[in-house]
């Protein structure tokens, strides 16, 4: 079975941010255990008296004002995010990264939340199912988010999702609806933390130092991004990676379509 470990970063109501974004891992079961020993390693060199006690929340290392983040430099707090990050990095290949920043201005009475949560759903159901299409790999998917004030209103999502599918497809992969923990028990979702507040980095403040060392972990094929996206209508030639994997793909498909098959051979 493999697990989507999910996390926001952004608010939806905070008119200071132009984006909200959803993101974490995919990640096969077996491997759990394993990310999460890399991560305590951290912690151990972080708080040696106490490593449990240090739960890596992105935000509140980047910004320092709590313990025991509050005695780092600049400097060392973004290594630290670096460092965690890079534990999805140097993860075995099944595992991959999942996210959708969803700019809040292009859709209007919509909720940024809700929208990131049914796009990601779709994308690790067909994740799933390419695994069976391609290798004949039959998994199911559970996904595992941080309790939030979204909780009721997701769970009410996923009924929907495996009743009605989604608006793109039925999902068909799923083994029941999301679970929501405190991240504080699951160093997976405060990976998860990570990858939503690289993401976010890059959208919100154009800094890509966090972003680009885990491009290649999002889930794709063929050299095509499918688990990163950037829902926007503003730009057109957005130059992120997700928009510009997609205009590829359109591309791509543009050019199959146009394809003429070959000639018969004359009797």
């Amino acid at each position: 079975m493999y697990l989507l470990y999910l996390d926001d970063s952004g608010s939806a109501p905070n008119p200071t941010e132009s984006h909200l974004v959803l993101g974490g891992v995919s990640i096969f079961e077996r491997q759990v255990h394993w990310v999460s020993q890399e991560l305590d390693r951290i912690a151990e060199r972080i708080y040696p008296e106490n490593p449990r006690a240090v739960e890596f929340h992105a935000s509140e290392i980047f910004s320092r004002r709590k313990p025991p983040w509050k005695s780092l430099s600049r400097t060392q707090s973004k290594n630290v995010i670096k460092d965690v990050l890079n534990v999805l990095v140097n993860s075995h290949e099944s595992t991959t990264a999942f996210a959708c920043a969803v700019h809040k201005a292009s859709y209007p009475g919509h909720d940024p939340m809700e929208m990131a949560f049914e796009d990601l759903c779709t994308r690790f159901d067909l994740q799933l199912r390419r695994f069976y299409t391609q290798n004949q790999n039959t998994q199911r998917g559970l996904i595992i988010l941080d309790k939030s004030a979204y909780e009721t209103s997701l769970q009410r999502l996923s009924q929907q999702f495996r009743t009605h599918g989604t608006r793109w497809r039925f999902l068909r992969n799923m083994v029941d609806v999301p679970l929501f923990v405190d991240s504080k028990a699951s160093r997976l979702v405060q990976l998860a933390d990570h990858v939503a507040y690289a993401v976010f980095r890059r959208y919100t403040a154009e800094d890509t130092s966090y972003l680009d060392p885990i491009v290649r972990k999002f889930d794709a094929e063929e050299g095509h991004i499918h688990g990163l996206v950037h829902k926007q209508n503003y730009d057109p030639n957005c130059p992120c990676p997700a928009c510009m994997s997609r205009r590829l793909t359109e591309s791509d498909a543009r050019t199959r379509s146009t394809e003429k098959p070959p000639e018969a051979d004359s009797p």
